[in-house]
């Protein structure tokens, strides 16, 4: 009896087992080889909040305020413009670029404090 309980154990691995040693002679064990960094719920949360901007951005800002918070920060694959380039592109002053994106920002977070209320 004792012989065959041993042998249903007998291919059983621990995590914590050494499985080989690494250049250095340290012991390497099988946890320490199929360990990843858990950051799933990191990633999820970003995409929703990238998502609830996205959605923000098109129900609560004019089409002026959209396209200059785009420019200004490299949304919808641009590359992040300054405000004297964003005045220039629109043919407007910089300061008047500053006071759209002033009031843009200050829609969108009323939109995500309104959420949390």
């Amino acid at each position: 009896m004792y012989f065959r309980s041993l042998k249903k154990t007998a291919g059983d691995l621990s995590l914590s087992d050494s499985i080989d040693t690494d250049k250095d002679g340290n012991s390497l064990s099988l946890m320490e080889v199929i360990s990843v960094e858990d950051d799933m719920l990191d990633n999820l949360s970003a995409r929703e909040t990238c998502s609830q901007l996205n959605r923000y951005i098109k129900e609560t800002l004019t089409g002026r305020e959209a396209e200059i918070i785009a420019m200004r920060y490299g949304l919808d694959n641009i590359s992040p413009r300054t405000q004297r380039e964003i005045a220039a592109y629109c043919g407007i002053s910089r300061s008047y670029v500053s006071r759209i994106e002033k009031k843009a920002l200050e829609k969108l977070r009323k939109c995500f404090e309104d959420t949390d209320s």
